[in-house]
């Protein structure tokens, strides 16, 4: 296979045949992220996509699963995008599943009926980075959107009948604006009703503008027990249709998972055998927010 650069993807697709549709992260511009930094972004040609297909066809005898690479091949033109997935049909016809990261923007730019004749042909699952459902956050980060833009583009693909996969951040909002990121992060969530929810804990690193904000202490990082309590504080807020959580990330401190809302009393005790672990009382903890 032919690819430029590191190569990221989703940890549900790690059995994947990865294939680089686009160079890069057309937004790129996010404080906490260090991905594709070293990749200008652009979309590749189709022919050399489908090229990359055949190649992977010789390689693989069997691919189950396809993820379309880097950070949003979304942003593809539907034409184009469709006779990807048309040329995917016809040369893996045994795969199952092709996923794709998709920014805010890039959904939003398509139409619902663009989106469900992608489903039709065989997009099976849109990851879509939330990481915070709090303006204020949003803005601090350079998401680039806001979270009214966050919950049209969720609903869209969920009007699409397209599963949907977020992810949020834990910590994202430092210790000033923690119990916001929490509950903030919970409404634009409920609002969207996605299919999984992957919630990762903030780690920083260096290279990145919030790594120079930390190391001039603009920027305060919580201690393990109040990434904890801000979770409680997400988690409690959820009220969910059959949606599959996950907060067991290298970077998560307690292994989370469940089903919402059908698991969300077992969540909220994971998260309070956590607490206690820590040894820390909550009401000091609090006093430190």
């Amino acid at each position: 296979m032919r690819y430029e650069g590191t190569l990221y993807r989703p940890p549900s697709e790690a059995y994947s045949l990865i294939v680089q549709a686009t160079i890069g992260c057309s937004q790129n511009r996010c404080t906490f992220c260090s991905m594709y930094k070293e990749k200008d972004f652009r979309i590749r040609k189709t022919r050399d996509i489908v090229e990359d297909l055949i190649l992977g066809r010789q390689e693989y005898r069997k691919v189950e699963k396809i993820f379309l690479a880097d950070g949003d091949a979304l942003i593809i033109k539907t034409e184009e995008l469709l006779k990807i997935l048309e040329k995917i049909k016809t040369i893996f016809p045994e795969c199952k599943r092709v996923g794709i990261y998709a920014s805010p923007k890039s959904i939003l730019g398509k139409s619902t009926g663009e989106l469900i004749e992608l489903r039709k042909s065989g997009l099976g699952i849109v990851y879509m980075g939330v990481e915070s459902g709090s303006d204020l956050i949003l803005e601090k980060i350079k998401k680039g959107v806001n979270s009214s833009e966050m919950i049209a583009a969720g609903k869209k693909i969920k009007e699409a009948e397209i599963p949907l996969s977020i992810t949020l951040i834990s910590g994202l909002g430092g210790k000033e604006y923690s119990m916001e990121h929490g509950v903030e992060s919970a409404r634009v969530v409920n609002e969207m009703n996605p299919d999984y929810i992957g919630l990762l804990t903030l780690l920083v690193e260096e290279g990145t503008e919030l790594y120079d904000d930390v190391w001039n202490e603009r920027f305060k990082l919580l201690a393990p027990k109040e990434v904890l309590l801000e979770t409680r504080e997400f988690v409690q807020r959820l009220n969910l249709d059959n949606c599959i959580f996950r907060s067991n990330h290298a970077s998560n401190y307690v292994a989370l998972g469940g089903t919402l809302n059908k698991d969300k009393n077992l969540i909220l005790e994971q998260i309070k055998e956590g607490l206690k672990m820590e040894g820390l009382e909550e009401g000091e903890i609090f006093r430190r927010l």
